[in-house]
């Protein structure tokens, strides 16, 4: 079987431009990618190759962004041996949690560790906000707590509440791609507490959560935090990330408004999470 590689030029000021391509190209059937300063390499079987698929992509909601796209056909691969060597690594944090793949041979003396096949799905832990919002994790008491994960993901987040102790999880991701990559990555771990829905915040306005886990982006969470607040039970915690460190006093304002205080923060090549109560 043969395959097309799609080559993505990036001219952009934002790094975060990568990763919402990736995710606007899984959702039209790319399979794997690798990635360099300036490139994206998407791959997609040839047989559902479509070139207008990808014009119709609105990489105009980039500002100060362009994105030349080129593309061959190339010889069918091992697609796990590629994501091994040229994105997927192990990852370790605080010593505390390993997050590794099914293909992955690697000794460790971890309390946590979590196997997890991406398919593609957001939330490897290498990217600054899962990397972040999981050291909050490993910081906070979720023993006998609810919990919700909106933007799930790869379901990393919620895999992990459960390790630390959460009594219940529920996972929430708008993507579909997402909803079957986390019910996999579930299973993988073995997990039997965490419940996934396909939606978005409607589907949490008649539950309450000790824990809210929220790292999406700016936009939808400023939307969203009045309906974090409203579910969060009292002395809980929201936990949030997916936005740059200067967007973080928009963020506070908002979340100001909805009675909640920021306790704590999180930074990493600019990049921020925050702890509200």
């Amino acid at each position: 079987m043969n395959f097309i590689e799609l080559k993505c030029k990036i001219n952009s000021e934002h790094d975060f431009v990568k990763d919402l391509l990736i995710e606007d190209l899984s959702k039209i059937g790319y399979e794997s990618f690798q990635e360099d300063e300036q490139y994206i390499k998407a791959y997609i079987k040839l047989e559902i190759f479509d070139i207008n698929k990808v014009k119709l992509l609105d990489v105009n909601k980039f500002d100060n962004t362009t994105i030349d796209f080129s593309h061959k056909i190339v010889e069918q691969k091992n697609w796990n041996e590629v994501w091994e060597k040229n994105y997927f690594k192990p990852i370790i944090v605080d010593n505390k949690c390993i997050i590794k793949s099914s293909f992955h041979n690697i000794e460790h003396n971890c309390k946590y560790e979590i196997v997890i096949n991406p398919k593609m799905s957001f939330g490897t832990g290498h990217h600054e906000t899962s990397y972040l919002v999981i050291k909050y994790i490993l910081s906070t008491d979720f023993k006998n707590k609810t919990v919700l994960d909106m933007g799930c993901g790869t379901g990393i987040l919620s895999i992990l509440a459960s390790m630390c102790g959460a009594k219940k999880v529920c996972a929430i991701d708008i993507d579909e791609w997402a909803y079957n990559n986390s019910l996999e990555n579930i299973t993988l771990n073995n997990i039997s507490n965490i419940e996934v829905k396909q939606g978005d915040r409607t589907l949490i306005k008649d539950e309450n959560f000790d824990i809210i886990l929220a790292n999406i982006n700016r936009n939808i969470l400023l939307n969203d935090i009045n309906y974090y607040s409203k579910c969060l039970n009292k002395n809980g915690l929201l936990i949030m990330s997916g936005f740059y460190s200067n967007d973080l006093n928009i963020i506070e304002n908002e979340a100001n408004k909805n009675e909640l205080k920021l306790i704590d923060k999180k930074e990493k090549n600019n990049w921020i999470a925050v702890k509200f109560m």
